[in-house]
C-alpha cells in the first residue's frame, strides 16, 4: 500500500522542506475563499463556452468527492480515469484526491488489452469515462476484470436513462455527493482537509517502450516543488490563460492544468474536441502555450500551406517580409542586435505579417511559448521566434514532474535546453549520463523495487539520457543511455540523435536507424502524409493512398535529400548509406510506437526484419506486407514492393 511504503520509508525526513497540509486541495480551498467569483474554467460545448469560477470548481469537486465515497471509494483506491479533456474528468481526479485514493489516467485511444492491463495491475474497482465509446471500452474490459463494479460517465449521449448495470452519470453522482453534504454538517471542510503533502496524488505510467509501462506516483509535494521551482524562474505566471488539450494521461497536462493551475489560479479553458482545438485556440488567446516539436512542425505546415493557397499579394507580403524576419532571428541569436532600419522593417513586418499570423493561430497573446519532448528542428524553431514569439525548449521527465532545466527568455540555443529551475540540481556521471536531484524528484516506481534501485542512487535521479554542458553551462540533450549502439566496425552511434534531426523536416513524421552489429547505418522511414501529400499535389504527382505517395519517386528523391543534408554535416561513420519508405506508419496501435510516439525497436526490429535484412543484403527493392491494426480492433495486411535506394557507397557510411 502506497501510505505505508511512504511512512516506512520516512518520507518525512526525504522532504523536510514539504509542509504537511500545503497540497492540491489547500489551494483549490484557497482559491474558492479569496477569489470565489473569478473564472477557473472554461469549456466550449456545442460552441458556448460554460464557464467554472473557483467557487463553483472547488463545490463540484467536494460533491464528487462526497458522491465517490458514498459508493465506497476510499484511502489508497486507484481509479482509472479516461477521455479527452473534460472539467468533470478533472474534478473526479481531485475528487479522489480528497479521499486520500489516487487517479490512474490512461490515453483516450489505448486499446481494451491494455486498459484490462492496467486493471488489473492496480486492483481498480472504480473508474471515471468521458463518453459512451469509453464505456463500451470498459464494459468489455469488466468482463476479464470482474473487480470493476463502477463506471462513471461524464458525457450523457447515448447512455443516460439506459445505463447498464454499475454505470452511472457524473452528474448524478455529483448530486448525489451534494445531497449528502447538506445531510452531514462539516464533511466539506473534512473533506478538503483529509490530504497530506506526502500523499500520492496521481499515478502517472512511462511510455513503455521496453515492455508493461512502469507506473509512476507522484506526491503532492513533488508536483508543487516543481511548479514552484518553474515560477521562481519565469516560467510560469500568476494568472496565465491556459488552453487544456494535451492528453490527461501526460504528465504536462497535470502540471499545467492542474498543479500550476491551483497554486497559480490559471484560467484553464477546454476544447470542444480535439478536432476543433486549433479552432478554439483562436478564441482562448493564451498567455501561455505549451506543445511538443512534432505540433509545431505541424502548424508551420498549415501555414505553408495556407499561404500557398492565398491570393498572390499576400503571397508576396509572405515572400518579402519572412526571410528578413529569419535572417533576423539568425542575427540575434548570433547575439548581434538590429539596427533602425532593421527594426523599423520588423515593426512593419508585424503591422502586415506577422501580427495577422499569429493572430490568424491564436498565439497573439501568448508570452511563453514552450516545446520539449525530443528536438525541435532548426527551421521551426527559427519561424515562430521570428513571428515575435519567445519560443523556448525545456527539458524533463514525468519521474522529475516534467520540469527541470529549460532555456529563459534571454539565454535561447537551437542546441541546448538551458539551465536548471532554482532548487533543481543537475550534473552528469561519468558515463555520460544526466543525474538530476530536487524536490521534484518521484520517491520510486509503483511496486517495482528493483526499477527504483536502478534510478535512484544516493539521492539522484539517473534520467537514462546521455549528455553533456557546453561551454555556457547549458544543457545538451544527446540521447538516450541505453540507445548508444556500435556498428561492425565500432563507430558509436545513438539513433535517436539521427531521428530527430531527419524528423526535423516536415516531410518525415518517423524514422528509424539501424545499424547495430552491421556494416553501416540505414533508415527506415515514414513520410508525413498530410505535407508530402501537399507538396505532391503542389508538383503534380497523384497519388491515392500513403502507400503509394510513399513509394513515388519523386517522393524518394525528397526523402533522399533530406538524408543527403545530413549526411553533410556527420563523420563518415555515422552517414546513412541506404534507406527504404515504408508503406504505412509507425502505429502505436500496431505496437510500433508508444501513445506519446516512442519508438518500439525490438517490436519494428522483429516486425520489419525481412525489409532490414534486404537492405544489408543490398537488395534493390522487397515485397513485404506489413501487419496494420483498424480502430474496431482488426487486424490486416499492406502489401507493396518497396524501393531500397542507396546513399553514399556501403563501408563509407558506417565505419
Amino acid at each position: 500500500m502506497l501510505l505505508e511504503e511512504t511512512k516506512a520509508a520516512g518520507a518525512a525526513d526525504t522532504h523536510p522542506n514539504w509542509k504537511r497540509d500545503d497540497h492540491l486541495l489547500s489551494l483549490l480551498a484557497r482559491n474558492a475563499r479569496e477569489h470565489p467569483d473569478e473564472v477557473a474554467m472554461r469549456e466550449r460545448d456545442h460552441g458556448i463556452w460554460e464557464q467554472y469560477t473557483w467557487s463553483e470548481y472547488c463545490e463540484t469537486v467536494v460533491c464528487f468527492a462526497a458522491g465517490l465515497e458514498e459508493r465506497g471509494v476510499g484511502p489508497e483506491e486507484f481509479v482509472l480515469v479516461i477521455g479527452d479533456n473534460r472539467p468533470n474528468l478533472y474534478f473526479a481526479m481531485l475528487a479522489a484526491i480528497c479521499l486520500r485514493a489516487i487517479p490512474s489516467p490512461a490515453y483516450p485511444d489505448t486499446p481494451p488489452e491494455e486498459v484490462v492491463g492496467q486493471l488489473a495491475r492496480e486492483g481498480i474497482r472504480v473508474a471515471v469515462a468521458e463518453d459512451q465509446e469509453q464505456v463500451d471500452k470498459l464494459l468489455g474490459a469488466r468482463e476479464s476484470h470482474r473487480d470493476l463494479r463502477l463506471i462513471i460517465y461524464d458525457d450523457p449521449r447515448g447512455l443516460a436513462g439506459k445505463e447498464p448495470p454499475g454505470v452511472v452519470s457524473a452528474a448524478g453522482l455529483i448530486a448525489d455527493g451534494r445531497a449528502r453534504l447538506a445531510r452531514e454538517p462539516g464533511l466539506r471542510e473534512a473533506l478538503l482537509a483529509r490530504p497530506r503533502a506526502q500523499d500520492v496524488a496521481i499515478l502517472l505510467h512511462s511510455s513503455g517502450t521496453t515492455g508493461v509501462p512502469k507506473g509512476i506516483p507522484l506526491k503532492h509535494g513533488h508536483m508543487l516543488s516543481g511548479v514552484r521551482n518553474a515560477a521562481a524562474a519565469g516560467y510560469f505566471r500568476q494568472g496565465e490563460v491556459h488552453m487544456a488539450y494535451l492528453p490527461v494521461a501526460w504528465v504536462g497536462d497535470f502540471i499545467f492544468s492542474v498543479t500550476a493551475a491551483l497554486e497559480l489560479r490559471f484560467s484553464v479553458n477546454i476544447p470542444e474536441a480535439q478536432e476543433t482545438a486549433l479552432h478554439d485556440l483562436r478564441e482562448i488567446a493564451p498567455t501561455l502555450y505549451f506543445c511538443s516539436p512534432r505540433a509545431w512542425s505541424a502548424m508551420l505546415t498549415r501555414i505553408q500551406v495556407g499561404i500557398a493557397e492565398s491570393t498572390p499579394f499576400k503571397r508576396w507580403l509572405y515572400d518579402r517580409f519572412m526571410p528578413f524576419a529569419l535572417d533576423l532571428e539568425r542575427a540575434r541569436l548570433d547575439g548581434r542586435k538590429p539596427g533602425l532600419a532593421g527594426r523599423l522593417r520588423h515593426a512593419l513586418g508585424e503591422l502586415l505579417v506577422y501580427g495577422p499570423i499569429k493572430d490568424q493561430l491564436g498565439l497573439s497573446r501568448v508570452e511563453r511559448p514552450y516545446t520539449a519532448g525530443e528536438a525541435i528542428g532548426e527551421e521551426v524553431f527559427l519561424f515562430f521566434r521570428a513571428l515575435g514569439l519567445n519560443l523556448r525548449q525545456f527539458y524533463g521527465q514525468t519521474e522529475n514532474c516534467a520540469l527541470a532545466v529549460a532555456q529563459s527568455p534571454s539565454d535561447v540555443s537551437l542546441t541546448t535546453v538551458g539551465r536548471p529551475f532554482p532548487g533543481v540540481e543537475v550534473q552528469i556521471d561519468e558515463s555520460g549520463e544526466i543525474l538530476v536531484r530536487g524536490d521534484n524528484i518521484f520517491d520510486g516506481y509503483f511496486r517495482d523495487e528493483a526499477a527504483t534501485a536502478k534510478v535512484l542512487r544516493a539521492g539522484w535521479l539517473h534520467t537514462g539520457d546521455a549528455g553533456q554542458f557546453d561551454e555556457n553551462g547549458e544543457l545538451v540533450v544527446l540521447g538516450r543511455v541505453s540507445e548508444v549502439m556500435h556498428t561492425r566496425g565500432g563507430t558509436r552511434y545513438i539513433p535517436t540523435y539521427l531521428e530527430n534531426r531527419l524528423k526535423f523536416s516536415q516531410f518525415i513524421k518517423d524514422v528509424c536507424i539501424v545499424g547495430a552489429g552491421r556494416d553501416f547505418l540505414a533508415a527506415i522511414v515514414c513520410i508525413d502524409l498530410h505535407a508530402a501529400g501537399q507538396w505532391a499535389q503542389e508538383n503534380g504527382i497523384p497519388y491515392t493512398s500513403y502507400a503509394e505517395l510513399s513509394q513515388k519517386p519523386a517522393i524518394y528523391d525528397l526523402v533522399q535529400g533530406i538524408i543527403d543534408r545530413l549526411n553533410g554535416m556527420l563523420p563518415a561513420g555515422l552517414r546513412i548509406s541506404r534507406f527504404v519508405n515504408l508503406h504505412k506508419e509507425f502505429d502505436p496501435d500496431d505496437g510500433e510506437v508508444t501513445r506519446t510516439r516512442k519508438l518500439r525497436r525490438d517490436v519494428i526490429g522483429e516486425r520489419y526484419a525481412k525489409i532490414i535484412e534486404a537492405i544489408y543484403a543490398g537488395a534493390a527493392d522487397i515485397e513485404f506486407e506489413a501487419q496494420i491494426t483498424y480502430e474496431t480492433g482488426q487486424t490486416g495486411v499492406i502489401a507493396r514492393t518497396l524501393s531500397i535506394r542507396p546513399l553514399v557507397p556501403a563501408g563509407h557510411g558506417g565505419g
